[in-house]
């Protein structure tokens, strides 16, 4: 078979990125550095080099730290996430539908009847799921706020849940959508507090159990030790259980019947979507927390325990390291994690603050393209890499690939979320995995533009890899051998696949 020629099959890419450079030719157009593109994104492509050509780095990496949760995708992908019933339908609504779902199976009686209703009641409740990652990864794909999507990963993944859980497939795109991504970028605090309001994590993590006299520590445990202190700094046995004291009455009431309140404690009651506190089931005794006197008042309470977790040193350090160890490397400097934490206090959990810090240190600068790609990085990056903004129809293949390679969205099952350092990811099954999807990425076989209907067609797109922005950019980053590697291939498809395959590409 002849040898394939990539320049002259490139020559019209080329031509085409040219034309998305800054329209002043008589200006030179400001750096694009790729390593940096790399680790702020999830993924390099044409658009967001282009981006960064417009802008130049400091001023992208700027406006990334100043984004909002909104969504500004590409039309097609757009109109894809507006179509979900998650987008559409309130979470309370769902909830309230599906239950009912689920008790009018359960009350059936015959057999196959009733089987085959809780399995239509099962399978809806993985369809919003579904949908949920469907919007999760059409925002990382397309999304020009780039960095506010992958900070929201990092806190779903932070603060993580397992979708399996009773019926917390049904709410989990709320979790995501209102919980995390809308605080993203925010204050610590506030996004604290977001998930310790949203009834995923109250039923994940068992607090809709917690009780006065049938106390259940693990929220407060977990809240402690993975979410804001960290495992070894300083707090006791004795406030784990003082704070799940505070908790008690934090729950969860997805029905429209509050329960029979005490008359003196009425006004005590709250009740809010499926939030719920109440004041029967808490512990009206004082406590004392940290080291702080905390007086027995109700759900203030927990407020009071949130300012102080959220203020501890310790807590800046361990979110700090935390986010040091995603963005920079799988063991930190510990000089670098403490400016990160002091930027924490002086800023009081400012996230977008600290990840600043994070950004303009030398630390930071000297790591980049050395992180090696977890699965959902090199998933992600590797279609928009290969499709740049031409929108996939189906992103069902992408969460195939996620599953097989042990990270899938929501599905980490103990509350740890998925480990961030390489040793974790870079096994001989792991990588015989990704180099299986970077065959069906590069030959276009990945059954990503098959919509889906009664009887999906595929629309055919091919990826271009080898193209302007390979030729002007990322062939600098690649060492002489994969170049020659790169050089034997015999078709587009032999080249995209070995590109996807490199040992460059499977980091950032």
């Amino acid at each position: 078979m002849r040898r394939f020629d990539l320049r002259r099959g490139a020559v019209s890419a080329i031509a085409l990125l040219a034309c998305l450079a800054v329209e002043a030719p008589a200006v030179a157009a400001p750096t694009v550095n790729l390593a940096l593109l790399d680790r702020v994104t999830w993924g390099v492509n044409a658009s967001s080099a282009a981006a960064m050509a417009a802008l130049g780095p400091d001023r992208y990496v700027e406006r990334q730290l100043q984004a909002s949760p909104r969504d500004r995708l590409p039309p097609q992908a757009q109109a894809q996430v507006d179509a979900l019933r998650i987008t559409q339908e309130p979470m309370v609504n769902l909830v309230v539908d599906i239950d009912q779902q689920g008790k009018a199976a359960n009350a059936l009686t015959d057999p196959d009847q009733k089987k085959a209703a809780q399995q239509a009641y099962q399978q809806t409740m993985s369809d919003l799921a579904k949908q949920a990652m469907t919007r999760s990864l059409l925002r990382a794909l397309y999304s020009p706020d780039q960095l506010l999507e992958q900070t929201t990963w990092f806190w779903m993944n932070h603060f993580s849940v397992h979708q399996y859980k009773s019926n917390i497939r049904v709410m989990i795109g709320d979790y995501e959508e209102n919980a995390i991504r809308a605080h993203a970028l925010g204050r610590f605090r506030d996004l604290l507090s977001a998930t310790l309001h949203h009834p995923v994590m109250l039923r994940y993590l068992d607090n809709d159990q917690n009780a006065v006299g049938h106390i259940n520590e693990n929220y407060a445990r977990e809240i402690m030790e993975l979410h804001t202190m960290g495992v070894g700094s300083g707090y006791t046995q004795k406030d784990v259980e003082e704070l799940a004291r505070i908790l008690t009455g934090v729950g969860v009431n997805q029905t429209s019947t509050p329960p029979k309140v005490k008359p003196q404690l009425q006004d005590q009651y709250v009740h809010a979507g499926l939030f719920e506190f109440n004041p029967n089931r808490h512990d009206y005794g004082d406590k004392v927390f940290l080291g702080h006197v905390i007086k027995g008042r109700g759900l203030a309470e927990v407020d009071e325990a949130l300012d102080i977790l959220a203020r501890e040193p310790a807590t800046a350090r361990h979110v700090s390291r935390q986010l040091a160890t995603y963005f920079v490397a799988d063991d930190p400097a510990p000089a670098l994690v403490e400016r990160m934490a002091s930027t924490f206090r002086r800023t009081d959990g400012d996230i977008a603050a600290v990840l600043r810090t994070m950004f303009a240190s030398p630390e930071f600068k000297a790591s980049l393209h050395g992180k090696f790609k977890d699965p959902a990085h090199y998933v992600v990056s590797a279609v928009r890499l290969a499709y740049d903004d031409k929108v996939v129809l189906n992103v069902a293949p992408m969460q195939g690939w996620l599953g097989r390679m042990a990270e899938p969205l929501y599905g980490r099952e103990t509350p740890d979320g998925y480990p961030l350092g390489e040793a974790a990811w870079s096994g001989p099954g792991g990588m015989a995995t990704r180099f299986e999807i970077a065959r069906q990425i590069g030959s276009g076989s990945a059954g990503l533009f098959k919509a889906d209907g009664p009887q999906p067609q595929e629309r055919p797109a091919f990826p271009l890899i080898a193209n302007a922005l390979y030729f002007n950019g990322l062939s600098q980053t690649l060492t002489e051998r994969t170049r020659g590697v790169l050089d034997q291939a015999t078709s587009p498809q032999d080249w995209n696949t070995l590109f996807l395959s490199s040992p460059e590409f499977m980091r950032r």
